[in-house]
């Protein structure tokens, strides 16, 4: 298999709070013996100039551990333990559960290398917060939070470049969010949010009504990752969605004022669902797979990301220098160079 890899921001974004009020409860044990020492954790102790400590609130803890998993993904199984467990003895009233839904909504959908793991946590916690007042769980304050963002998206995809940026990372998250969210089945397997299924759709048909390159750049990132669900989804239901998009994507090609390295990716997404979003013979693609006989070629090397976040992989023109001097540094081999390393010695 190839040998997966990332960089990320080394730095969290700064929090957009307003009423995040109660301090840590340092008493309670969750927070004293971290470490299992029995002392408690002293990053979260801040001199507040009397000669005593200053106590953290929720936002600062929260952009605490948020940045640590934006940073370190892989350490999200290890450590969402504990953050279940430090929330659940802080977040207790109503107010407080707004609160960080919004506090993990803005970091999950701002900062697109977080989208997933920020998809992975809205899970957990929504599954394992203990907190339901009447105004709904975490995951239904999440969906209605989502909803505010989705009904805004006709003006968003027209919008200045910062705005537009903003709304593609937020679709994104929505997809990564259908992929991630489950819904307990009395009956079975937890299922997926329908909601999102539907929103999914919305968003895809808003992004190809306004065809300027940024937008179909964004509809073919969702679709990359969430088509083969989707197309199984509606299949399942009888619908020929997916059929009626990839016409769509056709049109667009032939219609669109967008550049031709967009219309390339638009057509290369076409091939990928030709085969099954790649799922076609797989064994044979991973040992003779090319650029030009495997649509689904680049989705199997590392993705990267620049300074700002942006993600891009050997697909993208504008950063394939860039892209083979990462390769180039981190000594990343792919399955046919190891096998020509192995033939010479």
């Amino acid at each position: 298999s190839v040998p997966s890899s990332q960089t990320t921001c080394s730095e969290s974004k700064p929090y957009n709070t307003q009423t995040l009020i109660l301090p840590l409860r340092v008493q309670d044990p969750a927070y004293q013996d971290y470490d299992g020492s029995g002392a408690q954790d002293p990053s979260y102790q801040d001199y507040d100039g009397s000669g005593g400590y200053a106590e953290p609130t929720l936002a600062e803890t929260v952009a605490d551990f948020l940045g640590h998993l934006s940073s370190s993904p892989g350490s999200f199984d290890a450590d969402v333990g504990y953050i279940v467990t430090m929330l659940n003895a802080w977040v207790t009233t109503e107010e407080l559960l707004k609160d960080l839904v919004e506090l993990i909504y803005t970091q999950s959908s701002a900062i697109p290398n977080f989208s997933y793991t920020g998809a992975r946590l809205c899970n957990h916690l929504s599954q394992h917060l203990k907190i339901s007042p009447k105004s709904g769980n975490f995951r239904q304050l999440l969906l209605q939070r989502c909803r505010q963002e989705f009904d805004h998206k006709d003006k968003a995809v027209k919008g200045d470049p910062t705005t537009r940026k903003s709304f593609h990372s937020f679709v994104l998250f929505l997809g990564e969010l259908y992929l991630n969210l489950e819904v307990k089945s009395q009956t079975g397997p937890p299922n997926r949010a329908d909601i999102l299924l539907g929103a999914l759709k919305d968003l895809l048909d808003c992004l190809f009504s306004n065809p300027d390159d940024s937008n179909l750049i964004c509809a073919v990132k969702l679709l990359k990752l969430t088509g083969s669900v989707l197309e199984d989804t509606w299949k399942r239901n009888k619908k020929s969605d997916m059929d009626k998009l990839v016409k769509r994507i056709e049109n667009t090609v032939l219609d669109a004022n967008c550049s031709r390295d967009v219309k390339q990716m638009l057509l290369k997404l076409v091939e990928l669902r030709s085969s099954d979003w790649g799922r076609v013979h797989a064994a044979a693609a991973a040992n003779y797979a090319t650029p030009d006989n495997d649509p689904n070629y680049f989705m199997n090397e590392p993705t990267f990301y620049t300074t700002d976040g942006t993600p891009f992989t050997a697909a993208d023109p504008e950063y394939s220098e860039k892209y083979q001097e990462i390769l180039d540094r981190e000594d990343i081999n792919f399955p046919e160079q190891e096998e020509n390393n192995g033939s010479d010695s």
